[in-house]
């Protein structure tokens, strides 16, 4: 009987350059595009990096997928050159105004058509740090899921991860397929595809998924599936400090002194020193004055 091929999937996610301007919306709902330069998930290259060397150990199969509109090609494009066999686009409009429970469930949903024995991808998001979507994925699932994984080990039947954990340490996990692995960034040595590759990946063909594909209905997705509740945001308005015109008639340091501490003249503090039983018999006048103390007592 012919053993079962290893098939291994990366998912490959669109991030904003966070080195650019940001621009909010005018509703205070997002982000402008303008400006902001789409780039590939560094984290997600390193997992393709990682799954391209599991596939060439284990001689398995290796599909790169990315949820998102056409632009998202590119990607999908990039991993096809430098090595993945298939390359699968899931979008539909019903996906858009989703939360991370939508958002999972989408997930879950496309790792159980692939069937896949390992998925894969990054840890972080380039601009926006954790992404909770890829372990909720793999508990909707019910399989396990290794966050910040550097480096692994097919040994025997299982797979063993090392992970880094906490104050710099590293633990060894040991996995048995179907599994979620979620790289770090910078874990390996990206290489870059070659001239002949980039051509070969322009004319390849890509899977276009939608909601026929997905079998899933429209109360599962998008904002109809959210549970978080978006909230409107405003950024609030300025509110500069008015400077009061220095006197003309002052000399220049004694102006630019002004300007400098806002037009206000520091105030003169008052020091009184008075003896321990002077400050007793008024703290009792302040504390019966107050009500604080009954007629005739001290």
């Amino acid at each position: 009987m012919s053993q079962k091929t290893m098939e291994i999937a990366v998912l490959l996610r669109e991030v904003y350059d966070p080195r650019t301007p940001v621009r909010l919306t005018a509703d205070g709902y997002g982000i402008r595009d303008r400006g902001l330069r789409p780039l590939a998930n560094p984290a997600d290259l390193c997992a393709l990096e990682q799954a391209m060397r599991m596939a060439r150990e284990q001689r398995g199969n290796l599909t790169v997928f990315s949820i998102g509109p056409a632009r998202v090609d590119d990607l999908l494009r990039l991993g096809l050159s430098l090595g993945a066999h298939r390359a699968v686009r899931v979008w539909h409009p019903a996906f858009e105004g989703g939360d991370v429970v939508a958002e999972s469930h989408l997930l879950q949903r496309v790792v159980e058509i692939l069937d896949c024995d390992y998925f894969v991808t990054g840890t972080r998001l380039l601009d926006r740090g954790s992404d909770p979507v890829p372990a909720l994925a793999a508990a909707g699932r019910n399989v396990p899921c290794v966050t910040a994984a550097v480096d692994y080990l097919f040994q025997n039947d299982e797979i063993r991860v090392l992970r880094k954990s906490d104050r710099g340490a590293k633990q060894v996990v040991a996995l048995k397929t179907p599994c979620t692995l979620l790289f770090e960034d910078g874990c390996c040595e990206m290489r870059y595809p070659d001239q002949g590759a980039l051509m070969r990946a322009l004319a390849a063909r890509i899977e276009h998924w939608g909601l026929a594909e997905l079998g899933l209905p429209l109360a599962e997705l998008g904002s109809c599936a959210a549970r978080l509740r978006r909230e409107q945001y405003g950024v609030p308005r300025p509110n500069p400090k008015r400077v009061v015109t220095p006197d003309a008639t002052l000399p220049a340091f004694d102006r630019i002194l002004a300007l400098l501490s806002g037009g206000i003249k520091p105030r003169e503090g008052k020091l009184n020193q008075v003896s321990p039983g002077e400050t007793v018999e008024k703290l009792v006048a302040i504390f019966r004055s107050q009500g604080l103390l009954a007629g005739g007592q001290k």
